[in-house]
Formats: structure tokens, C-alpha cells, sequence
């Protein structure tokens, strides 16, 4: 359908002239290009719903104090080789229906914003940071310019000596080929010239020359895995269908305000914590980092639950047979699965570096997946990671990220956008949270030039009261929360929750010799 509405529009419009080099201040700003325009795919229109304005935000910290001439000139020649950077948001006049990226002249200065303060008078650096990205969060991208900008802090953090907050509209590309993008603008310290290594899955090698009886059995299991598959499918879709019509979680003191348009502001805070630690778990009892992540994730929000329903009323305690928390409760996150063919950050160096258009795999092409967070409280801290493991393998043996995605794309054709916009929107609020995992450089990278000491993506504007990110680096796990004020005032408890419940998790493991 993309295809279709694409050659469509390129039809009525012949493309837009040469965009001519320009310099100011000795920095090249733009180069060369001829790009015709494009039309939004449909899952990007999505996120130009006042009710879905969704932005993407990654922070970076520094060792070192950014200057930003460096930054401008680094861009040049890699972010802004990418078309949609360098691209305006236009609603075609005739028809309000059609959204296309028309490239423009950009001024750099409009994008990079140097926020200068004294700190001296600053209480608390780490909290002016909080407080700016959080104001940051109040407001959206200017439309009269690509939708992007870049924010230098200069202030020195418990963590680094300044931090840089990069800033896209969602409807840009997903996060994965966002992140993919920042990555593929930064480099190994170690080496400048070396692009970041990120871990991928090992595949296991097909076996040959087996026995006809064992083909037979292996096609046997093919079979069943395949009929499996279409049963937890059509119970997932089932479930998502009638989540979207009533459906709604649990009420609980985490869940988003009715009228969450009204409290779209987000505070986004974060903890470092071992990815070694992880590790450790993982390895000890067999399963994946996901698993480890997403259990110490039910650990920490049941332990933050039941402390939020102790206030006001007795508390019963914290153990699995005595504590606050009401039976039953339904809790799950509404995820985006990103299903185009992304490319990697060596394909995307490459695109920048040659000047290409950079078409093939990006843009926001995903289906949702309803995940159940287990919220109940465990005596045995290896119980968390066992429902977790046991959650995720379930979910594995599913298309429903596909077809839901076929759903959104259905809607968009026969009913419009939006129709499809408020189904989108009734998943998100019926459900509670949004949940991530991504998977970062193995070694120390440099942006621009400058050594980063740790980075994290998270967003703003979703429905949700809650998002939780994982973002791994080096031997580091960066988990990041963008919280609604109005149901979680207390992000950073949520957060020591988050890490009490990784420890304990940890020393289960070496209590009861599973190292």
C-alpha cells in the first residue's frame, strides 16, 4: 500500500530543484543533493495526531565539555546526509489527507541550542538537567522546520562534564532505526575511524545429512511449532481486538490519568546499573539478558506497588503470603515491534557517507504486542526471571506484531487515519506501560568527536503513565523511565526498586549455588 500511495504522489509533484552548498561561520552546512519528495508512510502519519505526538529523545553524557562548532561540522557530514533530517513536514493544500517530506534549506543554528548557565548558582546540577528535559517534554518540534534538534548542557553531572539531549518527532522512523542512526554517527575512541560494535545472535548452524526418519520428525516439529503459532495468534489477536474495544487494565496508583492529553509532560530520569550483573544471572540460570530485564522489571514495580497501596491504609507486609497488593491484577505494556528489515549502522555510515537516499529499511514500519507483567510478590527472587522467561517464550511463538500490523494498515485504507490513530491510542492507554530493551556498543564511543561515558533513548507524548527503557553499553545497563508526574511522583524510588530488585535476584543466584 505504501508502494501505491508513494508513486501516486510523486506524480503531482517533479521533484525539488538542487539544494546549493552554503557556508556561514566557516561550516559547510548542507551539501549537494536532489531528493524528490515523499509521501509519510501510513504508521508515520500516526504520530502527526495531536493525540499521539510522539518524540524520541536520546541523551548523551560526555567526559569532556562540547563545543559546538565541532558538533556543526560533524553533522554536516553525517546526520544531515540523511534526507529526512534536511525535510519539511507539508500537508498538501488540495488534499489535507496527503503528508509528504519535501526537502529544504537548513540553518543549523535553529537546530543545535546551547543552554548556557552559571553554576555557581546551581543547586543541584543533575536535578537543573532533570528539570530542562523535562520542560523540554512540555513542548513540541517547531513544523516549520525538520523535526529534529540537538540540546549541548554544559554543566558537570555526578556522571559526566556535560550532556547532550538529541530530539526527534517518532514520525522520523521508529526507535530502533533512530538509534541505529545516532550509533552510526559515532565512533570507537579507540579508533576514529571504526564504526561501534554491536553484539548480534549467534545463529546455529543448520545440520546436514541426517537420517530420513529424523527429517521426517524434524518436519513433524516444524509442523507443530507452525500450528501453535496460528493458535497463540489468534488468542493474542483476540486479545488485542477486544483490549482496543474495553478491555483496560487494572486500575492501579501507576496507571495514566484519565485525560492524559492534558499531563503529556514527562519526567525522565535514569539509573546505571551492571550489565555484568546481568550477565550473571543470565548465564547462571540459562536464559536471555531480555528475561533478566524483564523480570527485575516485575520485581521492582511490584515492590513499588505495594508500598503505593500500603499509603493511606494498614500495610500487611511485604512477602508473597502477606502484602497489599489486590489478587488478580492486569498489567501489561503495549509494545512496538519493529518488522522492516533495518538497516545497520554500517549500512546507514555508508548511506551518509555517499550521500544516498537512505530508503531501505527506515521509516516506522511496526505491529503491537500485548506483554503481561506478572505484578505479584515473590519469596524466591529467581521466580521473577523464571515468569518472565516463561512470558517471552510465549510471546515468541506468535505473529502478532504482524498482524496487528496488517490490522493498522487495513484500517488506514478502508476507514482512514483516524480511525487507525484511535485504535492506536486504545491500546496504549488500556494498557499501562511501554517497555524496551536495546542493545548498545560493546566499547566506548566518541559523538563528534567526544568521548561518551553513557547514552539512553525514551520518549514523550505516548499515552502511557509510563515507559521503561534498557539500553546496554560497554559493561553498563542504563535504565531510563519517562514517568507522568500526576501517577508516579517518586521516579527515582521506582528506580532504586528497579536495582534492590536486581541484587536480590543476584544473591538468590549465589545462595543457592547456581554459579
Amino acid at each position: 500500500m505504501e508502494s501505491s500511495m508513494g508513486e501516486g504522489l510523486r506524480s503531482r509533484s517533479s521533484g525539488l530543484k538542487a539544494i546549493e552548498t552554503k557556508r556561514k561561520g566557516g561550516i559547510e552546512e548542507y551539501d549537494m543533493v536532489t531528493v524528490e519528495d515523499e509521501p509519510l508512510s501510513p504508521m508515520a502519519r500516526l504520530f502527526h495526531d495531536r493525540r499521539f505526538d510522539v518524540h524520541a529523545v536520546a541523551f548523551m553524557a560526555s567526559k569532556t565539555r562540547i563545543s559546538p562548532h565541532p558538533v556543526k561540522e560533524k553533522l554536516v557530514h553525517t546526520l544531515l546526509k540523511h534526507p529526512r533530517f534536511t525535510s519539511l513536514m507539508v500537508v498538501d493544500e488540495e488534499n489535507l489527507i496527503d503528508m509528504k517530506w519535501v526537502q529544504t534549506k537548513i540553518d543549523l543554528d535553529q537546530h543545535i541550542i546551547i543552554v548556557e548557565v552559571d553554576e555557581t548558582q546551581l543547586e543541584s546540577p543533575d536535578k537543573f538537567v532533570e528539570d530542562y528535559i523535562y520542560n523540554l517534554s512540555k513542548t513540541s518540534l517547531d513544523r516549520s522546520k525538520p523535526l529534529w534538534d540537538l540540546h549541548i548542557i554544559n554543566v558537570k553531572t555526578r556522571q559526566a562534564e556535560s550532556v547532550v539531549v538529541f530530539r526527534v518527532h517518532h514520525s522520523l522512523g521508529d526507535g530502533t532505526s533512530l538509534i541505529s542512526l545516532l550509533l552510526a554517527c559515532t565512533r570507537q575512541t579507540a579508533d576514529n575511524l571504526k564504526l561501534p560494535t554491536i553484539p548480534t545472535k549467534k545463529r546455529r548452524p543448520t545440520p546436514s545429512g541426517y537420517s530420513t526418519k529424523e527429517g521426517l520428525w524434524r518436519l513433524l516439529g516444524k509442523i507443530w511449532l507452525f500450528m501453535v503459532m496460528l493458535v497463540n495468534t489468534t488468542m493474542d489477536v483476540f486479545m488485542f481486538i477486544i483490549t482496543i474495544m474495553f478491555l483496560k487494565d487494572t486500575k492501579t496508583p501507576i496507571s495514566a490519568p484519565r485525560d492524559y492529553e492534558s499531563s503529556k509532560a514527562r519526567r525522565i530520569v535514569h539509573r546505571i546499573i551492571s550489565l555484568d550483573d546481568l550477565k550473571f544471572v543470565k548465564n547462571a540460570m540459562n536464559v536471555t539478558i531480555n528475561d533478566v530485564a524483564l523480570g527485575l522489571t516485575q520485581a521492582g514495580l511490584s515492590k513499588y506497588l505495594n508500598r503505593r497501596y500500603a499509603i493511606g491504609g494498614k500495610d500487611k507486609g511485604a512477602t508473597e503470603r502477606n502484602n497489599n497488593l489486590p489478587n488478580g491484577i492486569r498489567l501489561r505494556s503495549c509494545l512496538c515491534f519493529n518488522l522492516r528489515s533495518s538497516a545497520g549502522i554500517e549500512d546507514l555510515a555508508n548511506m551518509m557517507e555517499n550521500g544516498s537516499k537512505g530508503k531501505r529499511g527506515w521509516g516506522n514500519w511496526f505491529g503491537y504486542a500485548l506483554l503481561p507483567f506478572k505484578i505479584a510478590l515473590r519469596d524466591n527472587p529467581l521466580d521473577y526471571v523464571k515468569e518472565a522467561k516463561a512470558t517471552v517464550d510465549r510471546k515468541k511463538r506468535s505473529f502478532e506484531a504482524l498482524s496487528t500490523l496488517i490490522m493498522a494498515q487495513l484500517l488506514i485504507k478502508f476507514l482512514g487515519i483516524k480511525v487507525a490513530t484511535e485504535v492506536t491510542c486504545k491500546g496504549f492507554s488500556n494498557s499501562t506501560i511501554c517497555f524496551t530493551n536495546l542493545v548498545g556498543p560493546q566499547e566506548e564511543i566518541g559523538f563528534c568527536g567526544y568521548p561518551i561515558t553513557y547514552f539512553a533513548p525514551s520518549a514523550y507524548g505516548q499515552p502511557s503513565a509510563l515507559m521503561i527503557n534498557f539500553q546496554s553499553y560497554i559493561n553498563k545497563m542504563i535504565i531510563v523511565v519517562s514517568v507522568d508526574e500526576n501517577a508516579i511522583p517518586d521516579p527515582h524510588q521506582l528506580l532504586d526498586d528497579f536495582e534492590d530488585s536486581l541484587n536480590l535476584i543476584k544473591n538468590a543466584v549465589i545462595e543457592k549455588g547456581l554459579v
